[in-house]
C-alpha cells in the first residue's frame, strides 16, 4: 500500500550520537561531538548541519553519494569536520576546539536525505565545560561495600555459632535422656519402693 510504503520510508533514516548524549570537556580544550547516521536505501545529495542551542549553525556539509566525502557548506571558525563517509558507519562527528564555559549547551546533529523523499532525523548531545576533572571519590562506595561484607560475614559466622551450640545442647540432652533411661531401669524394692522391673510373683499354689 502506498501509506506503507512513505510510513517505511520516513523511519529508513537514523542518527545516533552514541550511547550517551552527554560529553563533559575541559575549558581551553579540543571536544568531539560524535554523530552517526544509516540508511536502508541509501543517500543522494545529503545534507547535514550541526546546530548550537538549536538556532545557531555551526556546521553546514553536504554528501554527493556514498563514493565521496562531504564538502564544506559553512562553518563556525572553531569547528572542524573529522567523520568519514565512505567507510560503513557514515560518520559525521565534528571537533569543536578551544571550548570555553559559553560553548556548554545542547549541540544537534541533523540530517535530510533527499533519496528518502527529504526523509528527516536528528539527535541531541549536551555537552558541560568544566575547569578541572574532578575524580570520582570511591572512599564511600568502598566503606559501604567493606561494611556490608562485614555484616554478611558475620551473620555467617552467627549462624554457624547457633548450630555448633544447638548441635552441643543436643547432645547434652541426648546424653541426659540415657542416663534417665537407665536409672529407671534399676530395682528399687530393697528400700520399700515399687520398682520399675516387673515384680516377681509367687509361685502358684498346688
Amino acid at each position: 500500500l502506498p501509506g506503507l510504503h512513505v510510513f517505511a520510508l520516513a523511519f529508513a533514516l537514523e542518527v545516533s550520537v552514541g550511547k550517551t548524549n552527554t560529553v563533559t570537556a575541559l575549558n581551553n580544550s579540543n571536544v568531539l561531538l560524535p554523530c552517526t547516521f544509516t540508511t536502508c536505501i541509501g543517500f543522494q545529495d545529503l545534507v547535514f548541519t550541526w546546530y548550537f542551542n538549536s538556532t545557531e549553525m555551526i556546521y553546514h556539509g553536504k554528501i554527493k553519494n556514498k563514493a565521496s566525502e562531504p564538502f564544506l557548506v559553512g562553518r563556525n571558525p572553531r569547528v572542524e569536520f573529522v567523520g568519514s563517509t565512505t567507510k560503513k558507519d557514515n560518520n559525521i562527528s565534528i571537533l569543536l576546539k578551544n571550548v570555553d564555559f559559553s560553548d556548554a549547551g545542547k549541540y544537534t546533529c541533523h540530517v535530510k536525505n533527499p533519496k528518502e523523499k527529504n526523509a528527516q532525523h536528528n539527535a541531541t548531545i549536551f555537552l558541560t565545560v568544566v575547569q578541572k576533572m574532578v575524580e570520582a571519590d570511591n572512599t564511600v562506595t568502598l566503606i559501604i561495600v567493606g561494611v556490608v561484607g562485614g555484616l554478611i560475614g558475620l551473620l555467617i559466622l552467627f549462624m554457624l555459632i547457633k548450630r555448633v551450640v544447638l548441635f552441643i545442647i543436643k547432645k547434652t540432652q541426648d546424653g541426659k535422656k540415657e542416663c534417665l533411661v537407665s536409672s529407671s531401669g534399676n530395682d528399687n524394692t530393697e528400700n520399700g519402693l515399687a520398682g520399675s522391673k516387673a515384680e516377681q510373683k509367687a509361685p502358684p499354689k498346688a
